[in-house]
């Protein structure tokens, strides 16, 4: 099979290159476009989260499949292989099978590295990752990470760190080939007043668009960032943020999380408003103009389960910084 040329394309602009599996609404491929990687194919299986990418970016090579079937071979030397993993096989919500369970798909994601050898591979999952049931997933994953020439390492970040108006921890595996690893540093908080937004603050204007007269007041009493955003399940759930004690956190923020709202709240509303798709949008960090594909239970699944772009971008950022400029380095050099 011929090599894929892209990867070259990019060095003559000063530019990265990534291949992204598992993409799903496209909030780590935001991320990441503004770290300043370009793209060479998103993959994803659902079929509205791919139509999502198609119409938000139609530029995008978008390819719908199981990463299971997806060869990464004509992506050989790309820059960066990122990828959102399934999360159910390690989230407290559900049994934490981890290997045991099928849709585990970090050996897929191994067996992708292996056959296109990024200069650096970006996993996100969810922050029971971390949990001691799984150390011996975690050394065997970083054992074989090891074997391919990458050092890897787990950063566990809260994406209100990262100025999105949720707490959201995530675990993002970060592995960088051995001769760039001396580069990588890895995001630190935002600070001096870049806090995130509260829950009233990100979302006020929202509340009032249809004239609601208490959505001011309402925003005062919503004075923290939201709780995880959650329900987002094939196997359970609809579009309702979550289970009951997520429901008793944003019921503490005023919000009636049993369902959403189609519309905003219309003047002479009583009670505690539901948040819409947009809200929930702009709660997870998704630009306004971001539109997702499918029905509300669908585009709410996508948005529930995405990875806020502005923490995606600050960890991209760091690896771009790591394998660019050291790459770079070596670059000139060798040409002197």
């Amino acid at each position: 099979m011929a090599k894929c040329d892209s990867p070259k394309s990019s060095k003559e602009s000063n530019s990265l290159t990534c291949v992204e599996i598992c993409s799903g609404a496209g909030g780590q491929a935001l991320g990441l476009e503004r770290a300043g990687f370009k793209a060479l194919a998103h993959l994803e299986f659902d079929h509205h989260a791919c139509e999502t990418l198609r119409t938000n970016r139609p530029n995008w090579r978008v390819i719908e499949g199981d990463v299971r079937e997806f060869s990464a071979v004509e992506y050989k030397g790309v820059d960066l292989l990122a990828g959102g993993v399934p999360c159910p096989p390690f989230s407290k919500a559900g049994k934490q099978l981890g290997s045991d369970d099928e849709r585990d798909l970090f050996p897929e994601a191994i067996r992708v590295v292996r056959e296109c050898q990024p200069k650096a591979v970006m996993l996100e999952n969810v922050r029971g990752f971390l949990d001691a049931v799984f150390i011996d997933y975690r050394l065997n994953l970083e054992r074989q990470l090891k074997q391919l020439g990458y050092r890897a390492s787990w950063h566990l970040l809260n994406a209100s760190d990262f100025g999105v108006p949720q707490l959201r921890p995530r675990v993002v595996v970060v592995a960088i080939r051995e001769d760039l690893a001396g580069g990588f540093r890895p995001p630190i908080p935002l600070i001096d007043g870049a806090a995130a937004p509260t829950v009233g603050e990100a979302l006020v204007d929202l509340m009032a668009e249809n004239g609601w007269e208490g959505a001011f007041e309402w925003a005062s009493k919503a004075s923290l960032v939201a709780p995880t955003l959650v329900g987002g399940s094939k196997k359970h759930g609809g579009a309702d943020l979550g289970p009951t004690r997520a429901k008793r956190a944003w019921a503490s923020l005023g919000v009636e999380a049993k369902s959403l709202a189609n519309e905003a709240p219309e003047p002479g509303f009583v009670g505690m408003p539901r948040l819409t798709l947009r809200m929930t949008a702009r709660i997870q960090g998704f630009p306004d103009d971001w539109l997702f594909a499918g029905g509300k239970t669908s585009a709410y699944r996508q948005i529930g389960n995405a990875f806020p772009p502005s923490v995606a971008e600050a960890v991209g950022k760091r690896i771009h910084e790591a394998i660019g400029s050291l790459a770079e380095n070596r670059r000139v050099s060798s040409a002197s």
